[in-house]
């Protein structure tokens, strides 16, 4: 699926990033992003109850959003539209997270969070099966469970916010890729960590869309990993361009990963040569656009996915859905959602940014 370069986004925008090098040590931290609205409590409804679509959203409910990483300039700007939308309904919002996206980092974090009795727990996940038994414990005890971003076992959950479908952004990132390098040479993946789940399945749609006929000419040579951090990235890709002499193109599905790779570019003989396309955001990426180092790339507003994971979780919390396919809820200024199968609620289609329209977005 190829999308119009006139494609706008129509949420909010949300706050300029910035790049930073990610700290190597493990363990628990927790964000100084706390913010409350009613202290009132709010119980938990049992997802088998019928749901209550006119039901009012409780006051005070508490929320914990568990990032993949604390640090990462992504997962703060969607951090930051949950935390919008929860205290905007009256609620507790409280981020903690690891100091590495490492696959069981989260687990200690989530048992922690289970003794503090929230309501619910919105986690993007770093690894679908590490924190699984920590989430059905969460949900045992009466807690709900929402990912957004990063999914989960299906099991330990109850809702999925998705970005937008996995066929689509795989199927976006190698046309887009394609159309630069004209449809054949050696290409490259260059993505976070080997265990994270969407990084993964948007892998294997790029894989099977590479059998295609129209991509026969494409051949894709390696996949690496940077494993989400900046300086490591940065390597890897000196590592795909020397190991790979004929690279044409790289994509990178992460939005630390582009922004790393293009940074080496822009100073590598290399630019303008090798093409680079995949998921970054307009702020982190417009001076690589605007120099020539890449030429077009991808991204949803994610503010607008934690905005309606928020809205999601404090739907599911006050009883008006259960998680149900076709069960349809309020998601403030995004409008009236719906639930598809196996409990996932899409935001919306990829928006291609290039030099045509990306001084168009702040964000």
């Amino acid at each position: 699926m190829t999308l119009s370069r006139a494609t706008r986004l129509t949420a909010t925008t949300a706050a300029a990033l910035a790049l930073s090098v990610f700290a190597a040590a493990c363990g628990e931290s927790k964000d100084d992003n706390s913010s409350s609205g009613s202290s009132a409590a709010a119980s938990t409804n049992s997802s088998s109850s019928a749901a209550n679509p006119n039901a009012e959203i409780k006051k005070g409910i508490k929320v914990v959003q568990i990032p993949k990483q604390l640090g990462n300039p992504y997962e703060d700007i969607e951090d930051n539209g949950t935390k919008e939308a929860i205290t905007s309904v009256g609620g507790t919002f409280t981020r903690k997270g690891p100091t590495d996206a490492g696959a069981s980092t989260q687990v200690p974090i989530i048992q922690s969070t289970i003794q503090q009795k929230p309501d619910a727990i919105i986690i993007a996940g770093n690894d679908p099966d590490a924190v699984a038994p920590a989430l059905k414990q969460a949900a045992q005890r009466g807690i709900k469970v929402v990912t957004q971003d990063s999914d989960v076992a299906k099991d330990a959950r109850t809702l999925f916010i998705n970005q937008a479908s996995v066929q689509t952004i795989g199927a976006d990132e190698v046309a887009m890729l394609s159309e630069q390098i004209g449809g054949k040479g050696d290409i490259a993946i260059l993505s976070a960590t080997a265990n994270a789940p969407n990084q993964n399945s948007w892998i294997e749609v790029m894989k099977t869309e590479l059998k295609k006929p129209e991509y026969s000419g494409m051949k894709l040579v390696k996949v690496a990993y940077g494993d989400d951090d900046d300086q490591k990235s940065f390597q890897e890709t000196q590592g795909l361009l020397s190991a790979y002499p004929n690279l044409k193109g790289i994509i990178s599905p992460t939005t630390v990963g582009i922004s790393a790779a293009a940074r080496y570019l822009s100073k590598s003989p290399k630019k303008g040569k090798v093409a680079l396309t995949g998921l970054g955001t307009p702020n982190q990426m417009r001076k690589f656009v605007k120099d020539g180092t890449v030429t077009e790339f991808g991204l949803w507003n994610p503010a607008d996915v934690g905005y309606l994971g928020g809205y999601a979780t404090a739907a599911l919390v006050s009883g008006q859905i259960t998680g149900k396919e076709g069960e349809k809820f309020k998601a403030g200024k995004l409008g009236e959602r719906t639930i598809g199968k196996d409990g996932e609620i899409i935001l919306g289609p990829l928006t291609r940014f290039n030099k045509d329209n990306i001084d168009d977005f702040d964000f």
